[in-house]
């Protein structure tokens, strides 16, 4: 692991590192191997913290929420500032500082893991892009106040399967908020009102015109945008609406399944039973059969 810093704690910080043996066990252990912490931490107003390391044998991520400091990867200076992200992975030589004038309060973990990787091509950190700028979330603070409860456990072993697994949420949740932050700053069309429109007429049925129109795009570069930024055709999102929609009235009436196709806007019970075979890999009388649980 690389080694942390040395900064004197001050009062309501805290730092540790998950001894060897017990990094041993979790490199070897079929549910922690994938990815893992070495060492967790809260610097708060953490003024003179400072850290430069040649040699980055893990992946560090740090998460600002008050303050500013300075990053430098080779030739680059980053500001950090309150709502930032930094994702450090292997073999990146760096050195950061909080600021003199605004110390900054961070969160911060080293981990490892071949899944690691995995997690930063999902959050989109590559080669030259190593701080996000994603604002403040109260659910990210929450989740880094779990992983910090490690502390208090004894280093257990159940705790730390558990911290591994939440050290993976954090990721595929970073991964998950920076997707929304993108849809929210792409210029031209508001995906929030398309799926608005979509909930609102799930009963019904939506063509493509009146989408388009919507947003005041035309056809071709509505369903353009709309795959570029959701990964998926606004129309197929539309039909796995409905589809969800008919499960939840499965699940909590016993509304005969023509009933239900009638209800979401499908005259056709026969052709709305194929879409919902194609979606959910059954038939909707096989969906009510199923012991959900």
């Amino acid at each position: 692991m690389s080694r942390p810093s040395d900064w004197p704690l001050q009062p309501h910080s805290l730092r540790f590192v998950v001894p060897a043996a017990l990094v041993e066990d979790l490199r070897h252990n079929p549910l922690t191997r994938g990815l893992y912490p070495l060492g967790l931490g809260h610097y708060v107003h953490a003024a003179g913290h400072h850290m430069r390391r040649e040699s980055h044998d893990d992946y560090l991520l740090i998460y600002c929420t008050q303050g500013a400091g300075e990053l430098q990867v080779a030739q680059d200076r980053y500001r950090i500032r309150a709502g930032d992200l930094v994702l450090l992975p292997k073999g990146v030589r760096h050195r950061y500082q909080s600021a003199d004038d605004d110390p900054w309060s961070i969160y911060w973990a080293h981990f490892d893991g071949h899944m690691s990787p995995l997690f930063l091509d999902q959050i989109g950190i590559d080669s030259g892009r190593y701080v996000l700028s994603l604002g403040h979330h109260p659910k990210l603070v929450q989740d880094f106040a779990t992983l910090l409860q490690l502390r208090q456990t004894g280093f257990h072993s159940l705790a730390l399967l558990h911290v591994s697994n939440q050290l993976k949420q954090i990721l595929s949740y970073l991964a998950l908020l920076r997707y929304q932050l993108r849809q929210q700053a792409q210029p031209g069309l508001n995906v929030e009102e398309v799926h608005a429109l979509m909930e609102e007429r799930v009963q019904s049925q939506l063509d493509l015109d009146t989408l388009a129109d919507t947003v005041g795009l035309s056809k071709f570069h509505f369903v353009k945008k709309y795959r570029e930024m959701t990964g998926t055709t606004p129309i197929k999102h539309f039909i796995h609406l409905k589809i969800e929609r008919a499960c939840y009235l499965m699940d909590i009436t016993d509304q005969p399944i023509q009933q239900i196709s009638h209800s979401l806007g499908y005259d056709d019970a026969y052709y709305f039973s194929r879409l919902f075979k194609k979606v959910m890999g059954i038939a909707p009388s096989a969906y009510r059969k199923l012991n959900k649980g």
